[in-house]
């Protein structure tokens, strides 16, 4: 990837992939934007990545799970004249707990960042790059998004609705300059365990994927203009054998497994 001249958005860049997407589109040469809550996270990865690679960062702390959220980052960003070429939209959570135990907040804020503010991001910064006749969006999902997930269940959905919309966005998008490609990550090595309370073995965590491996993974199939893409062979295998598993049994692999 050649990105000198060009400026990628990256969400929830504080920590795991998204720290792995800014490092990598650095090293291609691209001015950065980096967002998520935690702003001296950010300014601390703005310095290191401004030493490593002598590129143009910004910083813009924004909660996107919040409903004005996509709205003050669009105006922190291309609202005032900051074209964005390339969005990674990598912000998310997930919280492992019964649906019906966890609050309505708790479940508004999940919904609001993984899929609202995700496709009003999509739709603010697509509108302006087809105008240019050019621009990425690579819209993280999960392979949760391919099977119904018990006690994560609004995650699970949230992620399915991902994959189908920049699946559907990639279709209708074609001709256009602009390209849309969902990345789906297995086990990977970030904060996302942490946050959702999954309490997992010490084997399991060995199997992990590193984040620079993920994002590689990811940055690779968006500009090579696929529309979808499992990170790893032994995800991508399990993924498609799904197919030929009956739904009750699916969700019982997640139950049991996560």
């Amino acid at each position: 990837m050649d990105l000198r001249g060009r400026r990628a958005l990256v969400t929830g860049a504080s920590s795991g992939i998204g720290v792995s997407f800014a490092k990598q589109l650095a090293k291609s040469g691209a001015s950065i934007v980096l967002t998520a809550r935690r702003k001296e996270r950010l300014e601390a990865l703005a310095e290191q990545i401004r030493k490593e690679h002598g590129v143009t960062v910004e910083v813009v702390a924004c909660d996107l799970g919040k409903p004005d959220g996509a709205k003050a980052l669009w105006d922190a960003t291309e609202g005032k004249g900051t074209q964005i070429d390339v969005l990674i939209n990598n912000a998310g959570f997930g919280t492992k707990q019964p649906f019906v135990e966890q609050s309505w907040d708790k479940t508004f804020e999940e919904l609001q960042l993984n899929l609202v503010s995700l496709t009003e991001l999509t739709k603010r910064f697509s509108q302006v790059m087809v105008k240019r006749k050019s621009g990425h969006i690579l819209n993280v999902a999960s392979v949760g998004a391919y099977l119904p997930t018990p006690s994560m269940a609004s995650y699970g959905a949230g992620k399915a609705y991902v994959r189908n919309f920049t699946e559907g966005l990639a279709y209708e998008l074609s001709g256009t300059g602009v390209r849309a490609c969902c990345l789906c990550p297995g086990a990977t090595e970030s904060e996302f365990a942490d946050t959702a309370g999954l309490k997992l073995a010490s084997w399991k965590k060995l199997a992990y994927m590193s984040a620079d491996r993920c994002a590689s993974i990811g940055l690779s199939a968006l500009f090579r203009g696929r529309r979808n893409i499992v990170s790893g062979f032994w995800n991508s295998v399990g993924m498609f054998s799904l197919r030929f598993v009956p739904r009750p049994i699916a969700a019982w692999l997640a139950a049991t497994f996560l």
